[in-house]
């Protein structure tokens, strides 16, 4: 299946944008937070394990920002949170040039230990490394996150911005943070549900999420939207595609890809 189908797959599980209601005397005050990967770094691209190391953007990662945030359409939201490394708080300037972030130090991508900087196949030689990739709640890199610890930080993260929300009464929030964390937290809350490895995104990519208090409450869930950004109806069709074709982000045409390196070993 090619990155364009799953795509597509994927926003076909979860509800329309359209279809959300806003709030009204006769409906429920819905709370709206949008997911987005930071851009691309030079270690991305070459498909290494980057974690707690702080990369600047790529050239390439700036220029493919500029080019979406031109293209296509994201939210505005009133409070941006982000990961304190350079690569999101750099996506930050760029997508959100007006906004003043909250940075969480719990947004900072899982931390690989001794394999940072490594890729794949560089590491097969090591014993350490076939273990880890076996995977369980305990399996973490020499010196490095076990997936239980993980686990519990982004868990910790995210429902203290939710229950911020609830308290303040502020709507809507975007998080700027890392591809790992954002591929577990939707497979941890996410309705409809999926694995972790099917919610990969590209870099400068993401998912919007509805937050319904009740729901919240009684299952700590939240239901899948839309992704994110959208393509402007005019754009599709002057690229000659449908509405439905999301072929104008496909790796294969634009180099926009997702970078899952690492993701399909987590357990959450």
């Amino acid at each position: 299946m090619s990155r364009a189908v799953h795509r597509q797959k994927r926003a076909a599980e979860c509800p329309k944008a359209g279809a959300v209601h806003r709030p009204g005397r006769n409906t429920v005050k819905t709370y709206t937070l949008h997911f987005i990967r930071h851009g691309m770094t030079t270690a991305n691209e070459e498909g290494r394990y980057v974690g707690h190391q702080d990369l600047s953007l790529s050239l390439q990662g700036e220029d493919e920002l500029r080019y979406l945030k031109d293209n296509c359409v994201y939210p505005d939201p009133p409070v941006v949170f982000t990961s304190p490394l350079k690569r999101c708080t750099e996506t930050c300037e760029i997508l959100f040039p007006d906004a003043q972030p909250v940075v969480m130090r719990e947004l900072i991508e899982y931390n690989f230990g001794e394999f940072e900087g490594h890729t794949a196949e560089e590491l097969q030689q090591y014993d350490e490394f076939a273990e880890w990739l076996r995977g369980g709640m305990d399996a973490a890199p020499p010196h490095g996150e076990t997936n239980a610890e993980f686990g519990e930080r982004i868990r910790g993260a995210l429902e203290s911005i939710v229950e911020g929300l609830l308290k303040t009464g502020i709507t809507e929030a975007a998080i700027v943070t890392h591809g790992g964390i954002i591929s577990a937290l939707m497979a941890i809350y996410c309705l409809p549900e999926a694995p972790m490895n099917e919610w990969a995104c590209m870099n400068g990519t993401g998912y919007t999420v509805r937050i319904t208090p009740s729901l919240w409450a009684k299952g700590r869930k939240f239901e899948g939207v839309a992704q994110i950004p959208t393509v402007p109806e005019e754009k599709l069709r002057e690229l000659g595609l449908t509405g439905d074709d999301e072929s104008f982000l496909d790796d294969e045409d634009y180099g926009f890809g997702p970078d899952t390196t690492g993701v399909e070993h987590f357990t959450i």
